[in-house]
C-alpha cells in the first residue's frame, strides 16, 4: 500500500490521505473546492465542480492514474436541484470515457461545500 500526496491539491482536512495506492488501484480521498492552498472556492456550483476536478486531477497524476483510467466516480452534492449542472462539467471532463457512478444527495458536506467527488482508477 502507498500513500498518495501532491502539492497540486490541497493537504488533508483531517486524519486521512489524499489517497492510497493498493496493487493497481488507486482510491481518491473525496475532493472538495479547496485551492491547493486550502482556500474554499467560494463561488456557485460550476466553480466549486472545477476545482473538484482540479483537484483530482492532481492527485489521480501524482498517483500515476488520469481521469481516463478512473473506473468508478462517486458524486456527493448538497442540492439534487444542482445534479443537471454538475453532470454536465462532469460529461465534459470525462468526454467519451463514461465510468461507473453513484450520485447521491447529502445533508451537509465537509465545510459547508456544494460537491465533493471520490474517484477509483486504475494505475498505468
Amino acid at each position: 500500500m502507498k500513500i498518495v500526496n501532491t502539492n497540486l491539491a490541497p493537504a488533508a482536512i483531517g486524519p486521512y490521505s489524499q489517497g492510497i495506492i493498493v496493487n493497481n488501484l488507486f482510491y481518491s480521498s473525496g475532493q472538495i473546492p479547496l485551492t491547493a492552498e486550502g482556500n474554499l472556492v467560494e463561488g456557485d456550483v460550476k466553480e466549486q465542480t472545477h476545482q473538484v476536478f482540479n483537484n483530482l486531477k492532481a492527485v489521480l497524476a501524482e498517483a500515476g492514474a488520469s481521469l481516463e483510467t478512473v473506473v468508478k466516480a462517486t458524486v456527493f452534492i448538497k442540492d439534487m436541484n444542482d445534479f443537471p449542472t454538475i453532470n454536465e462539467i462532469y460529461g465534459d471532463y470525462f468526454g467519451d470515457h463514461k465510468p461507473a457512478r453513484s450520485c447521491v444527495e447529502v445533508a451537509r458536506l465537509p465545510k459547508d461545500v456544494q460537491v465533493e467527488i471520490e474517484v477509483i482508477a486504475l494505475i498505468k
